[in-house]
């Protein structure tokens, strides 16, 4: 008989490794045929679960249908230092320097040899896992298959993902050392109606046999990392990056042998160079961050794609002159203007200046607009659209972006919580 359910078995033996917690599949049959669950061989589909079944005279047991999971999205982890390295323990050996993710995966590929299904390969210093291939058995997520110890075994049916083992406390060094970690901000862990969220050691993460798949996380993550494989991230979201400046002084400082806007910001004069004190530089800080592709300059200034943006902020936290701010997705007036001069000289050096007339401010019915270190701001919680601003504008310069349809996907999914 042991035999017999060998021979449904996927066979392998998993390095020993593998869910069954045997060292051999011979040992995993026999522990079968001992009385053990049907269902022992975590590799096996239902077919094979229900032909042992058959073959013992008992009734079968639900398939444990689970694939590998690589909770590591970033390369920041010294990736490049590593690459000569021969395995992951080299690398980790090696050590980390400032800088490096100290959780993540270090790409060197050990894991890959302990699949015996080629399931997994690497590509580009990545681990990538061919879910189709993946069975589940478990031996690349077992202790010592993986030193960083960030492979986890999540259900085939999932649907959402945190790709993230930090263990930082310090957010703003998250932020600086990978575009894709978590901040432990809490805020998917207080959206999720099912209570499936926790935040342990300084990262989310998801209880699957509570998540329901409702994206309410995903909505609510700060940083826009939670992997949705159901939705359209761009749509789910509630605010979009909004650039404050509408100027042209790219070529400025080109000319003047800059070549990032953090380079500009500190060492530039902008007023000696007859250009707008506070204006973006073009130089596209904002645009080598951003992971969707939703930015780009254009005539001197970097301007937002809406539609493309997902609201992580990592614009908002790479613009050196804090031009980027964040604002309502479902269509809102806005002053491209951040400048702080006085009206002759903002006047001289751009014609898309707010010159601070108030006349927008004055003539607004709802009090939505304020000056502030002479340039109008616009408060999106009390301005209705009404136009009256834009009309009144002197300069022609305050916009309105519309959304065709905001797409409300996560009102289904926060309408459960409608009322906190």
């Amino acid at each position: 008989m042991n035999a017999k359910i060998l021979s449904l078995l996927p066979g392998g033996d998993c390095f020993g490794r593998g869910g069954c917690g045997k060292a051999t599949c011979a040992e995993c049959a026999e522990a079968i045929a001992a009385g053990e669950s049907v269902a022992l061989c975590p590799a096996c589909d239902q077919a094979a679960v229900d032909a042992i079944a058959e073959a013992l005279g008992r009734e079968t047991e639900e398939a444990k249908d689970f694939v590998a999971f690589v909770a590591c999205s970033g390369n920041a982890a010294g990736k490049e230092r590593f690459a000569g390295c021969k395995s992951c323990e080299e690398a980790v050996e090696m050590g980390f320097v400032k800088g490096d993710c100290r959780d993540g995966c270090v790409g060197c590929g050990s894991c890959v040899a302990f699949c015996k299904f080629g399931a997994m390969k690497m590509a580009d210093g990545d681990v990538i896992i061919d879910t189709e291939k993946c069975n589940g058995c478990g031996a690349c997520a077992a202790a010592g298959a993986c030193v960083q110890g960030i492979i986890r075994m999540v259900p085939r049916d999932a649907t959402n993902f945190i790709p993230c083992s930090n263990t930082m406390e310090d957010d703003e060094e998250v932020r600086k050392t990978c575009g894709f970690g978590c901040i432990a901000c809490s805020d998917c862990v207080r959206a999720c109606p099912e209570g499936a969220v926790e935040i342990i050691n300084n990262h989310a993460v998801i209880d699957y046999d509570k998540c329901v798949g409702c994206v309410a996380c995903t909505v609510k993550c700060k940083k826009k990392i939670i992997v949705d494989t159901m939705h359209d991230l761009t749509k789910l979201k509630e605010k979009v990056a909004f650039v404050k400046c509408s100027g042209f002084n790219e070529h400025a400082y080109k000319e003047a042998g800059f070549t990032s806007c953090a380079e500009a910001a500190a060492k530039a004069d902008p007023k000696a160079m007859g250009i707008c004190t506070t204006g973006c530089t073009g130089q596209g800080d904002c645009v080598k961050v951003c992971r969707y592709g939703a930015i780009e300059v254009v005539n001197g200034s970097a301007q937002v794609n809406p539609d493309k943006c997902v609201g992580c902020k990592d614009c908002y936290y790479a613009c050196p002159k804090n031009l980027i701010e964040m604002v309502p997705y479902k269509g809102a007036k806005m002053v491209p203007c951040s400048s702080t001069a006085d009206y002759e000289d903002k006047a001289a050096v751009c014609g898309s200046a707010c010159i601070a007339c108030e006349d927008c401010v004055s003539n607004c019915p709802n009090g939505a607009i304020h000056m502030e270190e002479a340039h109008a701001v616009i408060d999106p919680e009390l301005c209705e659209n009404c136009q009256v601003c834009q009309y009144m504008c002197q300069r022609g310069i305050i916009q309105e972006r519309e959304v065709p349809e905001y797409n409300y996907l996560q009102r289904a999914a926060l309408g459960m919580r409608e009322g906190e």
